[in-house]
């Protein structure tokens, strides 16, 4: 068991690697009532065409590992979410671009949640009965959020960003993709994806380290996971241009609902550098949009934005994007009031007053943050899979400099590389 003591933040975390490849992580919260633990696959929607080493690649259907989700909750005796309940737990689970998070909270029978929550993930059952039994339940939920404005202004924003990467596919998969699934292709993946050495456990809060790394040796020391060799993720050649530069969607609104965003065209960050790069451009958007902000003020007073407006980065070693909107009764003139104000900032950049607030702002939520066993949990385990470590992030914005997120702002808005959706009522 490896100690690894933080300082600064008076944190301690706890590692082990299983002798089968699984890391475990445990944060102890002393104090803390309850428990929150995640059981990770660095597996999400994006995967759809992939290689292990040793074996031919394969291309599988679009939305199969978020259905692969909703599947493992089922085992041969009935529901597993009734298994947590009656030990005081609340599961839940919930699929990404690049990974699949299963969890639970609890205060009480926390060490017996955990052998339920590491071997239900652990324990696939699927036939071809209760895979098409899935396919409409998960058909429903695609023609749910197709009539979700929200959801489609969103995901009309990735679609005109991307062309060919396959982040622009709808997380779930369309009901055609889906109808193509087998419990041989969800064996498939779940074989390639959730082998251990994929995997990443984290468990936060009032525990003990070394009761729970007992427990997770135990457990696996009992299963046989033969050593399996690295796996290639394949991705076609994503053209630098947008798809479209603007998307039309039509649905019953009371106001026009407007997402804007920028395409990067420089990847292929890891580590480090991709988990700088990001907070280096969340700082720019803050500096950019965020509530306290000149521009933002302007935006409000002219009645082009209301307190939905907001915004987000995502980055990965292979897309980087912003989504930057809300609600506006004219996204036309939103986006032209917003180009303007951002050419001069590009030439005068930012203050290094509103600078050094908005690094301490991001210190101060970091520091909140680190009081939410979910947030911890999550955030560590996303930063994880991309290489990073989640309690450098306060060196790292000790570290920034004001030019940096200057030349930031003029490399990402780079208005060739702009895409706008927009959902309006039928006319």
């Amino acid at each position: 068991m490896e100690q690894i003591t933080y300082d600064k933040l008076q944190e301690t975390l706890y590692h082990e690697k299983m002798d089968n490849g699984l890391e475990v992580y445990v944060l102890p919260k002393p104090g803390f009532s309850k428990t929150y633990a995640t059981f990770s696959t660095k597996y999400g929607s994006i995967d759809n065409h992939f290689k292990v080493e040793g074996q031919e690649g394969i291309k599988v259907p679009d939305g199969i590992a978020h259905f692969l989700e909703h599947k493992m909750f089922e085992e041969p005796e009935g529901d597993i979410f009734s298994t947590f309940a009656s030990n005081g737990a609340s599961a839940n689970a919930f699929t990404s671009f690049n990974q699949t998070v299963y969890l639970f909270s609890a205060t009480d029978h926390v060490y017996q949640n955990l052998e339920t929550l590491v071997n239900f993930v652990q324990h696939p059952y699927f036939t071809d009965q209760n895979v098409e039994k899935e396919k409409g339940i998960i058909g429903q939920e695609i023609g749910m959020y197709q009539d979700n404005p929200d959801w489609r202004v969103y995901f009309g924003l990735i679609e005109a960003l991307y062309k060919v990467h396959p982040v622009h596919i709808d997380i779930a998969g369309t009901v055609e993709s889906i109808g193509t699934i087998t419990k041989e292709t969800l064996y498939t993946c779940y074989n390639a994806f959730y082998h251990p050495s994929n995997m990443l456990l984290f468990v936060v809060g009032g525990v003990d380290p070394e009761k729970v790394f007992t427990l997770v040796r135990d457990n696996q020391n009992k299963k046989n996971y033969p050593p399996q060799g690295q796996i290639e993720r394949i991705f076609k050649d994503e053209p630098e241009s947008v798809a479209e530069s603007k998307k039309v969607t039509h649905l019953p609104v009371s106001l026009p609902k407007c997402l804007f965003g920028f395409k990067d065209t420089h990847l292929g960050f890891t580590g480090e550098q991709l988990i700088r790069r990001d907070l280096v451009t969340k700082l720019m958007l803050d500096l950019l949009f965020g509530s306290s902000t000149k521009l933002y003020q302007k935006l409000y007073d002219l009645e082009l934005i209301s307190d939905s407006f907001g915004h987000e980065y995502n980055s990965d070693p292979n897309y980087s994007f912003s989504a930057i909107g809300g609600d506006t009764r004219d996204p036309d003139l939103l986006i032209a009031t917003i180009k303007e104000e951002v050419a001069k900032l590009s030439e005068t950049g930012f203050s290094r007053e509103d600078f050094e607030r908005a690094v301490k702002k991001k210190i101060g939520g970091f520091l909140r943050m680190m009081n939410s066993p979910e947030n911890i949990a999550h955030e560590f385990t996303r930063y994880h899979f991309r290489g990073g470590d989640l309690f450098s992030v306060i060196q790292m914005y000790e570290s920034m400099t004001l030019e940096e997120v200057n030349d930031r702002l003029r490399e990402h808005a780079n208005w060739n590389q702009l895409a706008v959706s927009v959902v309006v009522s039928p006319k």
